[in-house]
């Protein structure tokens, strides 16, 4: 079956191929999904495995670190055996670590199964992506089912404080790891029958070596960077920092002289490209930092239950969804560049909205800055990756898709642990401890709002009210800390956009067609041929 032009018609996805797109967006949802659910149930987590503000920290951001780190590891290895096993591996791992991590009766044993369901759950976006792509050939359905998925991501972004709050409302804390359970199951019972196989035998070899050189890297300079934040500058931390930085610089020797590298540091040489990756870094690392200051503030400063918080979130995921969908339609007529630099500047009114939070009234100026930024930052994740695709060279797309979503990944982690870790140093700093206190509760308090909350119930006369007040005040600080932080990070973000992103035009061509500088390559003249038909 050829085209009027004489080309091969590209095969249409039937109905087993939909059905197995519905079945690939859960588990989509749910890696999104386990990113923030955690940071609602941190202060009973904190409190019934007694864990200190660092514990706190690792154990929300741990999970990210690992999924960052391994994810384009795991996309390599689907080339390599295929992506279809890699998938349901990662779906079996991924039930045993949620059940350890459900009934996790210390702190260590949490933070290993955390580490262990980030390392599942990078098997989830390269394999869903390179089953998508192997399952609707046809570009115009591809199109589709991809807006279909990224819609999957939205959803688990919108759901993950939502589904937290409700099951932290009826049962224990453990039960938000249990909802992944259900969801791999269906994915070990459908998939065998539903996906097809996707290995490559001309694929890269398996790199576990940069692999562990990047964890190596990173989790050093973290863990120093918070130690600083925490207790100031001193010899361990700082030798970790350095130890990091050496293995970033041995990370991207061994990329320059690999054959086949890990990571193609080659796409940075594309301004969109590179451009849409750090993008996507900043942003999430804006979200994850702004997503733990602000649900520790309603829970701990406004005293509100996780299902209340969970309501009220819905109110900025319904501007998410309207700027998601706006914002490509925008980018018809404008250049993206200045409809993701706009957007960004409308997020940093939102955020700069939030410094002015205070103590009384604070939850309606919280609530208006987060809709402000949920609107305007919505069109990074939808019309972010349309303009990186459209704008790499088809050979690539599938090393760019894998370095975008490790950016996103990393970005989440890091605004977790870093921009926690800020807030703790605000917080640290800007406590006044009442006179009376006993010692040995005053450094715990002194530490973290979660802590100073639990000692203050326990606290005979008004000494534990004057905690609470004093610990409620030192978090808005932090707040207030924290959130100008992010305005800045998202002006120098508006503007890397619009130098990056100047030469892009408007989406309008079709789909795969460049819309950059890049100039299209030139089109072999195609010789008729035969296709069998896929039934």
């Amino acid at each position: 079956m050829t085209t009027e032009s004489g080309a091969p018609a590209l095969p249409m996805a039937g109905r087993r191929e939909w059905i197995a797109l519905a079945v690939l967006c859960f588990p989509t949802l749910l890696t999104t999904v386990d990113v923030s659910v955690l940071i609602l149930a941190l202060p009973r987590i904190a409190a019934d495995l007694d864990m200190g503000v660092n514990a706190q920290l690792w154990s929300a951001d741990i999970y990210g670190f690992m999924l960052a780190g391994f994810i384009v590891l795991m996309g390599t290895l689907g080339d390599r055996i295929g992506h279809k096993k890699v998938l349901l591996t990662g779906a079996a791992v991924f039930i045993v670590a949620s059940a350890v991590a459900a009934y996790a009766g210390s702190t260590w044993v949490l933070l290993g199964a955390r580490g262990l369901l980030g390392i599942a759950a990078a098997t989830v976006m390269p394999s869903v992506l390179a089953l998508i792509s192997r399952m609707f050939p046809n570009p115009a359905q591809m199109g589709v089912a991809m807006g279909v998925w990224g819609t999957s991501i939205m959803l688990g972004v919108i759901l993950g404080p939502v589904v937290g709050g409700l099951l932290l409302g009826w049962f224990w804390w453990g039960s938000i790891f249990l909802i992944g359970i259900p969801v791999m199951l269906l994915l070990l019972v459908l998939g065998p029958k539903l996906l097809p196989e996707t290995a490559n035998p001309e694929a890269g070899r398996l790199d576990v070596v940069s692999a562990l050189i990047s964890l190596a890297a990173l989790l050093p300079f973290v863990y120093g960077l918070k130690e600083v934040a925490r207790a100031g500058w001193a010899a361990t931390p700082v030798a970790l920092m350095v130890i990091g930085v050496a293995f970033a610089v041995l990370f991207v020797q061994r990329q320059r002289t690999l054959a086949v590298p890990m990571v193609d540091l080659g796409l940075f040489r594309i301004p969109a490209v590179g451009s849409t990756i750090l993008l996507g870094l900043g942003f999430g690392f804006i979200m994850g930092g702004i997503g733990l200051v602000t649900t520790l503030y309603m829970q701990l400063v406004e005293g509100m239950t996780p299902v209340r918080v969970a309501v009220w979130m819905l109110i900025p995921s319904f501007a998410m969804i309207i700027g998601g969908n706006v914002g490509p339609l925008l980018a018809r007529k404008i250049k993206p560049g200045w409809v993701l630099s706009g957007g960004l500047v409308i997020a940093s009114v939102g955020t700069l909205i939030m410094t002015r939070v205070s103590l009384a009234g604070g939850l309606t100026t919280l609530i208006i800055g987060l809709v402000v930024m949920y609107l305007g930052a919505s069109p990074v994740g939808t019309l972010a990756n349309a303009v990186m695709m459209t704008n790499t060279p088809p050979e690539k797309a599938g090393a760019a898709g894998s370095l975008s979503s490790t950016g996103g990944e990393l970005g989440v982690a890091l605004g977790v642990a870093l921009l926690g870790s800020a807030a703790s140093a605000v917080y640290g700093n800007s406590i006044t401890l009442p006179d009376g206190l006993p010692p040995e509760v005053a450094a715990p308090a002194g530490e973290s709002i979660a802590a100073a909350s639990a000692i203050a119930g326990t606290l005979p006369g008004p000494v534990g009210g004057q905690l609470l007040d004093a610990a409620q005040d030192a978090f808005t600080s932090a707040l207030h800390g924290v959130t100008f932080l992010t305005t800045l990070v998202f002006l120098v973000l508006a503007a890397m956009l619009a130098i990056g992103l100047r030469r892009v035009q408007p989406l309008t061509g079709p789909p795969g067609m460049p819309h950059g500088d890049m100039p299209p390559a030139a089109e072999e003249p195609a010789t008729p041929a035969p296709v069998r038909d896929p039934v």
